[in-house]
């Protein structure tokens, strides 16, 4: 009978196996120089707390929740009269637009602190305040409101309204007409990267690499490439827009060093250059991972762990001392259902041992 050990990857550095370059698309690597996030914010009364908000003698809270009394029929002549009010806590409310802005009702996330001497805003909600921009005398965006929740029980002075913002007015840059400007993430800036990016989206619009005179990208700097649209484009710009945008290209070519992103909140893990994983052993989560040679063979004492609970790995070579590859690994986790959260923590823990030869991004 075979020994099964749940979820455990033996990664085994060994000889033959073929390994899948890895490809991003323009969209990954770069973003439009008009894509950028805005922050919106006000002020806000957080109601129905338990006797934990702010003291009625703070005059910074007294006074709009008396405007809020007055504006829904209930005028209050003497801000005294809110002396013992403690179920009512003063708040500054931001919400975050992300790139490509926000459409007319969308709905977003709001996050909410203290600015009293509240001290928690659990069990509140948030009542109605509008958001503004972040220059002076910006016109309302959006409208915030909604049950509160903590983003730490240990910091209850912060919260969160989940879908808490109301688009009321649209926060979107026009489609781009003639040109437009892309800008590499700063982790992949490089005159190598955006020159091959350049080429990338030329060969494929084209489909040739000689079409010199109808070119239509190129690199100005190590971080903006420029990206004419064609005449015959010009009357659908956003169709064009999405192919230069889903361009794929190898990260071999990028001729970055070596370094691995990890985006913790979208889920994804990409790499640069040619990442090597020296031998290691660590368990995490209920996942082995140990480099061992030759390949455990099976024996009547020690049959060998199923096929389903190990994969290999290689190097270039018998004598290589680099160690493995990065992207075996990833097409190990692949075979074996790893969660995304799980390999983005393994790979944190093998370049805190040192065993990672290339720096981690963490965002």
């Amino acid at each position: 009978m075979h020994r099964i050990i749940p979820l455990t990857l033996v990664c085994l550095v060994c000889l033959g196996s073929c390994v899948r370059a890895q490809t991003v698309t323009v969209q990954e690597l770069a973003r439009l120089s008009t894509d950028s996030s805005y922050t919106l914010q006000g002020i806000g009364l957080v109601m129905g707390l338990p006797g934990t908000g702010d003291t009625g003698k703070e005059l910074a809270m007294a006074r709009p929740l008396a405007r809020v009394m007055e504006m829904n029929g209930n005028p209050i002549p003497d801000l005294s009269e809110l002396s013992k009010t403690k179920s009512v806590a003063l708040v500054m409310v931001t919400c975050k637009i992300p790139r490509g802005g926000a459409r007319l009702n969308d709905e977003l996330d709001v996050t909410i602190a203290t600015l009293g001497s509240a001290s928690s805003l659990d069990g509140g909600q948030l009542f109605v305040a509008p958001l503004l921009g972040p220059i002076p005398s910006s016109p309302v965006f959006a409208m915030a409101s909604g049950p509160v929740m903590l983003l730490n029980v240990d910091i209850p002075t912060t919260a969160r309204v989940a879908g808490g913002a109301q688009i009321v007015r649209e926060l979107v840059m026009p489609a781009p007409e003639t040109h437009f400007t892309l800008v590499l993430e700063p982790h992949y800036r490089g005159y190598g990267a955006a020159s091959q990016i350049a080429m990338a989206i030329n060969d494929s619009y084209f489909n040739s690499p000689a079409a010199e005179g109808l070119r239509v990208a190129k690199a100005l700097d190590d971080r903006t490439v420029a990206v004419n649209i064609p005449d015959g484009e010009r009357p659908d710009p956003a169709a064009f827009l999405a192919d230069i945008m889903s361009t794929q290209i190898a990260t071999e070519l990028l001729k970055l060093p070596a370094q691995v992103i990890c985006d913790v909140r979208t889920g994804t893990i990409s790499f640069t250059g040619d990442v090597r994983i020296s031998p290691v052993a660590l368990t995490m989560n209920g996942i082995n991972i140990v480099s061992t040679v030759p390949p455990p063979v099976a024996t009547a004492a020690d049959p060998l762990i199923s096929q389903s609970q190990w994969v290999g790995l290689s190097t270039e070579d018998a004598g290589s001392s680099r160690g493995a590859k990065l992207q075996d690994l990833l097409n190990a986790f692949s075979q074996l259902n790893v969660p995304v959260k799980d390999q983005i923590a393994i790979i944190a823990q093998i370049h805190k041992s040192g065993q990672l030869h290339a720096k981690l991004i963490m965002r």
